[in-house]
């Protein structure tokens, strides 16, 4: 089955929307003819700028696929398991996810702005957030962020179902968090403790050695392998938001797996740490206010509205169409 563009390049702007379902089955409906249109709204929009790069994700909770489609469901598709260690990882609500990306933040808000005028009052938007790439792929705590993410084939073997859930090959989950930075407390730490704390230099972007990296560094905690020794990747396409006004300064987290299972493992080691106790010290300066997971099925599912699209075509490997 062909992909959404979860293993697209990175792109400079992007609008975040997390929205509920609201009751009804005219409601559920319209989201479903919206999984049909979808594409056709990101062409219609694209066409403006055929440089522009336009893209769009859209994504279910688990409680929104079983009454918007029923059975069958995708195998891990699960409610966000919240964490309590050190910190909160806290669950949201969430059943629909839009993540739209482009060259340009107009491009980005014509398309969120056609999207929800079409669904109107089928759903309702419980998080927006507006994300900007900051000067060289920086976060706003000024570091590097994304420098590990793969790329070409280990891209798509990162993120799309294969074999193990073939009536949804070519499909991808995704978690999404919005951290918000206490970045006076954190700009006031010295440069070389930041990077202690984050596991690379701030500068260069340079990997701290084995020999001096903190065992509860970020990049330590965040960095998991299979039985074999083999590290499991996932993709990120975090991007900084900012309101001046309200100084409120945060990440965007979203990662793309093709197994949850992946991130949750990051987000305990964070959380908890790795052994317990030895959590993530970035945590103390950086706080998650939500948490989802989704289910981002193949394109051609969502064009035809509906699980019918599993059954009329047989199991394929997964495409980046």
């Amino acid at each position: 089955m062909e992909s959404q563009a979860v293993a697209s390049k990175l792109s400079r702007a992007a609008i975040f929307l997390v929205a509920t379902l609201n009751d009804g089955e005219a409601n559920l409906n319209s989201v479903r003819a919206m999984c049909g249109d979808l594409a056709g709204f990101v062409r219609a929009v694209g066409f403006r700028d055929l440089d522009g790069g336009l893209s769009c994700i859209m994504g279910f909770g688990s409680d929104a696929w079983g009454r918007l489609f029923g059975d069958p469901q995708p195998k891990e598709l699960h409610p966000f398991r919240e964490i309590r260690g050190r910190h909160h990882a806290m669950a949201t609500p969430g059943d629909l996810l839009f993540h739209i990306r482009a060259r340009s933040m107009d491009l980005c808000f014509e398309l969120a702005m056609q999207i929800m005028t079409r669904l109107g009052g089928a759903v309702t938007i419980v998080d927006e957030t507006h994300g900007f790439k900051f000067f060289d792929q920086r976060d706003m705590i000024g570091f590097v962020d994304g420098t590990e993410n793969p790329v070409g084939p280990e891209s798509v073997n990162a993120v799309l179902i294969g074999d193990e859930d073939p009536a949804f090959a070519g499909g991808s989950y995704v978690i999404v968090q919005k951290y918000l930075h206490d970045l006076k407390r954190w700009n006031d730490l010295p440069i070389e403790r930041q990077e202690a704390i984050i596991g690379r230099k701030k500068l260069s972007d340079i990997e701290l050695e084995d020999a001096v990296k903190p065992s509860c560094a970020h990049n330590a905690l965040t960095s998991i392998t299979d039985q074999d020794g083999k590290e499991l990747k996932i993709l990120r396409d975090n991007m900084p938001f900012g309101e001046i006004g309200k100084g409120a300064f945060g990440t965007y987290f979203i990662g793309y797996t093709r197994s949850p299972s992946r991130i949750e493992r990051m987000l305990q080691n964070m959380f908890v740490g790795d052994p317990p106790g030895n959590y993530d010290r970035l945590l103390d300066f950086s706080r998650a206010t939500t948490g989802s997971l989704f289910f981002v099925p193949p394109a051609t599912f969502l064009g035809s509205a509906g699980p019918a699209a599993l059954s009329s075509a047989a199991p394929a490997s997964p495409s980046t169409k």
